[in-house]
């Protein structure tokens, strides 16, 4: 089974496996400008979902090659694109209150997205509450808990952000987390957005309880970019490149060419099959991330905190979106 966490991959994958031109059920739309692309995928039916794996929902992906390269008018538009896409699935007035969820373990890094995009959160609840006078308008309620991971805790997630939840009965919960994508060019330049909740860890084999409006009886946004991505899916990208490069080159034995031809004939599943059936024995399920990951996630963390605050405080909208 291929692991992702990304929407769009499940779905590209089901067509191109299936040879299909669209899947029933599945709406899609994209739109790009100035090196931002937008796909909008809606899952509409529970055939749809189960065929692709994922909840019956709305999928926002924008995605942006050049955030891997510092580029501050690029990372403007994002913010403006990010803050317009989360108002526009959330439901929410001058009276609401949020709370915003940092998922993962801040002492490693790939998973420490969700904790460093709450230390960048304008926190207002207690603000508010204390001094109605002082804050001004155009900053709406606004909490933020990192809760930690259960082996840190020894505590699903699920279960104290659902005790949070019953004490503080927030109108909106907005949960953070990093996730796990199909193909290197997606880690870090992908954001995905979905009014469906999210199951921490499902991209990496370790899917624990349910952060959704199901369990919480509050409707639930999810934020997640992809940071990880398989070993043994990586091996098999790169397969594909090198027996394409070798191919090309004149100079090839008979013999090496029909070795090529009958790897590259490989179904995918059955490649990835292969590779990790000689890589799990060696270093078991390996996750790769690169390796200037502490600044991507520096970066990132920055971005998704600004387009959150836009979209949440009218006051930091009127800086942000136009």
């Amino acid at each position: 089974m291929i692991k992702t966490d990304l929407v769009l991959e499940a779905h590209e994958i089901l067509l191109q496996t299936s040879e299909l031109p669209e899947l029933e059920g599945v709406q899609t739309e994209y739109q790009s400008l100035e090196g931002i692309d937008i796909s909008v995928t809606n899952i509409l039916t529970p055939t749809a979902a189960e065929k692709i794996g994922k909840a019956p929902g709305r999928y926002i992906t924008i995605e942006a090659a050049g955030l891997r390269e510092k580029n501050d008018e690029l990372e403007k538009r994002l913010i403006e694109v990010l803050g317009r896409e989360l108002q526009k699935l959330m439901n929410i007035n001058n009276d609401t209150t949020v709370l915003v969820v940092g998922l993962g373990n801040w002492n490693v890094t790939p998973d420490s997205l969700g904790p460093s995009v709450v230390e960048k959160i304008y926190v207002t609840r207690h603000l508010k509450a204390m001094y109605p006078d002082k804050i001004g308008p155009g900053f709406r309620n606004v909490c933020a808990i990192a809760p930690g991971v259960l082996g840190l805790t020894g505590i699903e997630s699920g279960d104290i952000i659902f005790g949070i939840v019953q004490r503080l009965k927030p109108d909106i919960v907005i949960a953070i987390d990093a996730l796990a994508a199909r193909s290197m060019r997606r880690l870090n330049t992908t954001i995905q957005i979905s009014d469906t909740g999210i199951y921490p860890g499902s991209g990496v084999g370790n899917k624990q309880q349910g952060i959704t409006r199901e369990s919480l009886g509050v409707p639930v946004i999810a934020i997640g970019v992809p940071t990880v991505v398989d070993a043994a899916t990586l091996t098999s990208d790169v397969l594909d490149l090198l027996i394409h490069a070798v191919q090309k080159e004149a100079k090839i034995t008979s013999n090496l060419s029909k070795m090529l031809s009958a790897l590259d004939n490989f179904a995918q599943e059955d490649k990835e099959k292969l590779i990790k059936e000689v890589l799990t024995p060696e270093v078991g399920v390996l996750m790769v991330t690169p390796k200037e990951v502490d600044r991507l996630l520096e970066d990132i963390s920055d971005l998704l905190a600004s387009g959150l605050n836009a979209a949440l405080h009218p006051r930091v909208a009127e800086e942000y979106l136009h």
